[in-house]
């Protein structure tokens, strides 16, 4: 596998780098402040080293922006997904002015940030209707549980989903990707480093690293601890010319029906880090049989999660 290799993202006739560009991080806000120049420059790497897929979203500060004026010129070399929030100004208002802010005149995939709920169901219709004034490509949804896939599904009004999944997080994929390989729907994994803890940093440098204007700097030491001390288990991926960070992003992309995995970039040199080392083979099935078995010892899954219910459910009911 190398980064020049596209794969489809479902059947939704979409061909992407096998790892994608977060253009998250690019905004400037919630993951601390990033200069103009360094954005633009994160996304030349980016481009030079063959990745051709980027995901943002209107509320990413000034990712937009700043990737709309990236694209000058080079529109065509890229496939461009955005989201919907739930603006208060309603899902066609908000493409507007994304089309606007992005310099272009059609988004390629354009995704709902949630799992539409009961009654949600007529921005199905607001997606499709966008889709056949040609705004937009393919339609997609960001989720995170095992029961928005199954909702979602059901539906089945979307080309491509966006759920989480690492070495610490098999779940919900991992026991919905056979369903969304039968219903042909693409599958973006993001979360795949795990607020870096999966890049290999220590304790002491994932603190710093969630640390000042950085959102995650909200979650609690233990909680630093507890998984800086899970993905010490995978140190068994780090092998002559493999790096955690680049076994933990080949993890999703050794899935089957995993399309693309992203990476948040900030700069030129996360760029070189993300896009040239990461995409050179998939894990063997050696691997992915010791980290299955690491992942078990860890209690992750959906089994854990039941003997995690029940022993809550025995505290309650016994003295």
């Amino acid at each position: 596998m190398s980064l020049a290799e596209r794969r489809p993202l479902g059947r939704s006739g979409l061909q992407v780098s096998a790892v994608g560009f977060g253009a998250w991080g690019i905004g400037g806000a919630a993951y601390g402040a990033v200069a103009e120049a360094d954005a633009l420059s994160a996304l030349a790497v980016a481009e030079e080293l063959g990745c051709n897929f980027v995901d943002t979203a209107a509320v990413y500060a000034d990712s937009e922006a700043r990737l709309g004026q990236f694209l000058r010129g080079r529109r065509d070399r890229w496939v461009v997904a955005t989201k919907y929030s739930k603006q208060p100004e309603g899902l066609a208002a908000t493409v507007e002015g994304q089309l606007r802010r992005l310099g272009t005149d059609v988004i390629d995939l354009y995704q709902l940030h949630w799992a539409p709920g009961p009654g949600e169901e007529r921005l199905y219709d607001e997606l499709d209707a966008l889709r056949c004034a040609g705004k937009v490509r393919a339609v997609g949804v960001s989720l995170g549980t095992a029961g928005e896939i199954d909702r979602v599904l059901a539906a089945g009004r979307v080309d491509v989903v966006q759920v989480r999944c690492s070495l610490l997080d098999p779940e919900p994929l991992g026991s919905r990707l056979a369903a969304l390989r039968a219903a042909g729907v693409g599958v973006i994994a993001r979360s795949v480093l795990r607020q870096g803890y999966l890049a290999g940093r220590s304790p002491d440098d994932a603190r710093g690293y969630v640390a000042g204007q950085d959102q995650r700097a909200a979650w609690a030491a233990a909680e630093h601890a507890r998984v800086a001390t899970q993905a010490r288990a995978f140190g068994f991926l780090v092998e002559p010319g493999r790096t955690l960070l680049q076994a933990a992003a080949r993890y999703p992309l050794s899935l089957e029906g995993v399309s693309c995995v992203l990476l948040g970039t900030k700069n030129g040199a996360q760029a070189r880090e993300n896009f040239g080392a990461v995409p050179a083979a998939r894990l063997s099935p050696q691997d992915l049989a010791q980290v299955a078995q690491a992942q078990r010892k860890l209690g992750l899954g959906p089994p854990a999660l039941w003997r995690r219910a029940l022993r809550a459910v025995r505290r309650r009911l016994l003295p």
